[in-house]
């Protein structure tokens, strides 16, 4: 009965747009009495004692270390009051109220204060010098846990004292204007780990003890009014597949999920309701890091290096992992038994040995999770599809399996989220033994190369996309930088759509829209397109066809087909001209990247009259808008530097027209050894020939256009729709399969869940 009124309760202040008043919230008596309240409270403190004195001992023994280090450099054998220098000690503080829960000895108390008084002292110093505490506000929340889990041993005045110096503290800086520079004051649509967030710890913990009252409640209610908000975005854009606030996996494996599981724990430990069952969306972040997990012979996950990534490596951000399979575990083992399940696989069988560790971050994690092996075996689907459709956060995936041997590719299409997203609509980044296709630029040293991120490395320019130049069009603008220009790109991160999907068996395919993110809305130069598309085919396990539909408002405004690689392309008869561009011979259709242990050769059918250009090299990585976009590399290795992709390949149309169509087929294989892919091309073989596919062939009529594919005795026809709907015909014939003659779906394929069946689990 509270639940069902709570929750029209907060309904109707979202629609309203209410905001908290000093009055306290009729919900808030669902609040415990006393203290603790954060995280564990009196009832649930004995199962707390009890993982930290069994299961997780070593853990616990961990941070007893770490606290009684403190206790000797800080207190040694001194029994009165000590101050320190101001420093932020949040953490230590939380760590040393805990250790006095667990021995109960007075010198841990003392300890406690002692780091309180210094942390608090410190944050009151950054405010006046007008300096940001940190870009996070977990120290502050762990001071705050500390005050709470001592409110019951300190002096009531001294503990009031604390409490009400923080909350002034925290109030100034939220109503400082001009706001403090790195004081992140994000809204619940963001990570929501900044200053903000702290309304909610506060107003939870300082609530009914006449600290800042009038402050307090106001917290208490706009803390809660947050965290509801942020709760039903993420699970917007989680939607029934997976994800987080951001499709960046810097930030959605990283701290995003912690504001979710800190309110949910922190809720529970409160008032005694479990609310997590409510919200399931949290739990299927297990599915969003498999299928963004690529095999790595180092045993470290890829991952495809998507949006503000750092792109040095590429290497997943696991950080974090094992304590977020953790708490997915324990949130929602009972009644998301499948979700629960991968995480556990995740944890124990993919994350490398290194790894396998609870983060320190959130030092409480372990002890809360007392219903972790209350789950199934660790649970791996047998039969994932070729393809998985993340609607909400705009993002197809393919690949032919999940071993080392295999080929993966992220397209970019759809979704709901601009946070940390760049103008990308409709790009694809492929890997296969190596990054092939990837994403341009890189987040690297941003206070150095600001202006890098915003001018190039957000852009559409830097990836795999179709450029449509209009003199004078208005820039894209972006974080960290003054964008100077728009290189015909894009000008919206969100509007493009995914218009079909499918995947089987034989083959993946989709089909996005992306007119929408190219107009930018002045009337005075009128838009540059009238229609930007693009479908790709999947033949696993390593053939690509893909196919742009690209309508120009002026045909003299110039369309370059995008493809970016990590090292210098291989294009057959190349030729500098006298203004330093590298070109391809005149009718030459291909060319070939490598990188790592992979290969990737891409062959151009469409346009006919295509002209091949290579962009890269020294002073030319990053060029755009008339100049190269060139950063402080610092001490960076040759293969971090080929990660931000040096190069690119621009397929421009021969001459001028307002529609053109792209048609390109993409093989991927090995650099060396038997299924090694062509590399060098016969200096003797006529141009336009065509390496790779045995047979290779471009089909053109009143039904469209495409391509005719012989692989070992079976042909594929893959044919597409120039005009009207997004549409095309698939046909395969010849060999032992079973032979296919059917159109391109038209629709969306439903999927959900683990096993993506379209009920989900």
């Amino acid at each position: 009965m509270f639940r069902l009124s709570l929750c029209v309760l907060i309904c109707l202040m979202l629609m309203s747009g209410y905001r908290a008043s000093a009055e306290t919230p009729e919900w808030s008596e669902v609040l415990r009495p006393d203290h603790p309240r954060l995280f564990f409270n009196a009832d649930t403190w004995p199962e707390v004692r009890e993982r930290a004195e069994g299961v997780e001992r070593e853990w616990y023994d961990a941070q007893l270390a770490r606290v009684n280090r403190l206790r000797d450099e800080i207190l040694g054998d001194a029994e009165g009051a000590v101050t320190i220098d101001a420093q932020d000690y949040g953490q230590d503080a939380a760590r040393a109220a805990f250790v006095f829960h667990m021995t109960e000895e007075p010198a841990y108390l003392h300890l406690t204060e002692t780091l309180l008084d210094a942390s608090v002292r410190l944050y009151e110093e950054r405010f006046e010098e007008r300096r940001t505490v940190n870009w996070y506000s977990t120290s502050r929340v762990h001071a705050v846990m500390a005050w709470d889990w001592t409110r019951n041993h300190l002096p009531r005045e001294r503990s009031d004292e604390l409490m009400a110096r923080l909350v002034r503290n925290v109030h100034n800086v939220l109503t400082e204007r001009p706001m403090i520079r790195r004081e992140h004051l994000g809204s619940y649509r963001t990570g929501f780990y900044g200053v903000r967030n702290l309304e909610w710890f506060i107003g939870v913990t300082a609530f009914d003890t006449g600290i800042e009252p009038e402050i307090v409640n106001a917290w208490l209610d706009s803390g809660y009014t947050e965290n509801m908000r942020m709760l039903e975005h993420r699970r917007e854009a989680c939607g029934d597949d997976g994800g987080g606030a951001s499709p960046t996996l810097g930030y959605t494996l990283g701290a995003y999920p912690w504001s979710e599981q800190n309110f949910l724990y922190t809720w529970l430990s409160a008032t005694g309701e479990n609310i997590a069952e409510d919200w399931p969306h949290a739990a299927l972040l297990s599915n969003y890091v498999l299928w963004n997990w690529i095999a790595h012979e180092d045993g470290r996950p890829r991952e495809f290096g998507y949006g503000d990534a750092g792109h040095t490596t590429n290497i997943m951000n696991h950080g974090q992992l094992y304590t977020h399979m953790g708490n997915i575990r324990h949130l929602y083992g009972r009644a998301y038994p499948e979700a629960a399940a991968l995480a556990r696989h995740i944890q124990e069988n993919l994350l490398p040995e290194g790894a396998q560790r609870w983060s320190n971050t959130w030092f409480i994690y372990p002890f809360l999770l007392s219903d972790l092996d209350r789950v199934p075996d660790p649970f791996m689907p047998e039969d994932l599809p070729l393809a998985r459709h993340f609607e909400n956060m705009g993002q197809v995936f393919m690949r032919s399996g999940d071993g080392l041997e295999d080929t993966y590719l992220m397209f970019a299409c759809g979704g709901i989220l601009r946070q940390h997203r760049h103008y990308d609509a409709l790009h694809f980044t492929l890997y296969r033994r190596g990054f092939l296709a990837l994403d341009s630029g890189t987040r690297y040293r941003e206070d150095a190369n600001g202006e890098h991120l915003a001018n190039y490395y957000a852009q559409t320019v830097a990836h795999n996309c179709v450029l449509i130049h209009q003199p004078n069009e208005p820039p894209a603008r972006y974080w960290g930088g003054t964008v100077e220009a728009n290189h015909g790109g894009q000008h919206s991160q969100l509007g493009s759509e995914v218009v079909a999907f499918e995947t089987n068996d034989d083959f993946a395919y989709v089909a996005g829209d992306g007119t929408a993110s190219y107009l930018h809305g002045n009337e005075e130069l009128g838009e540059k397109v009238e229609l930007v598309t693009r479908q790709m085919v999947f033949v696993p396990p390593n053939l690509f066809v893909v196919f742009d539909r690209v309508t120009s408002t002026d045909p003299a405004y110039r369309k370059e087909w995008l493809l970016h690689t990590a090292h210098r392309p291989n294009l057959p008869a190349e030729r500098e001209t006298e203004d330093g561009r590298i070109l391809g011979a005149d009718g030459a259709r291909w060319f070939t990247a490598e990188h790592d242990e992979g290969r990737m050769l891409c062959r151009t059918l469409l346009p006919a009259d295509a002209q091949i250009e290579l962009v890269g090299g020294p002073g030319r990585e990053f060029e755009a808008a008339g100049r190269n976009w060139d950063i402080d590399t610092g001490d960076l290795s040759e293969d971090a530097l080929a990660m931000m992709g040096q190069w690119r390949v621009e397929v421009s149309p021969g001459a001028e027209r307002t529609e053109d169509f792209f048609l390109h087929v993409i093989e991927v294989g090995d650099a060396e050894g038997p299924e090694a892919l062509p590399l060098q091309f016969p200096a003797d073989a006529p141009v336009g020939e065509l390496p790779g596919v045995a047979g290779l062939e471009l089909l053109e009529g009143d039904d469209g256009t495409g391509v005719r594919m012989v692989i070992d005795g079976v042909t594929w026809d893959v044919r597409f729709a120039t005009e009207g709907d997004l549409a095309g015909q698939i046909r395969r014939s010849g060999g032992d399969l079973p032979a296919i003659d059917r159109a391109l779906t038209n629709e969306v394929q439903p999927q959900a869940g683990v096993t993506a069946t379209p009920d989900g689990p």
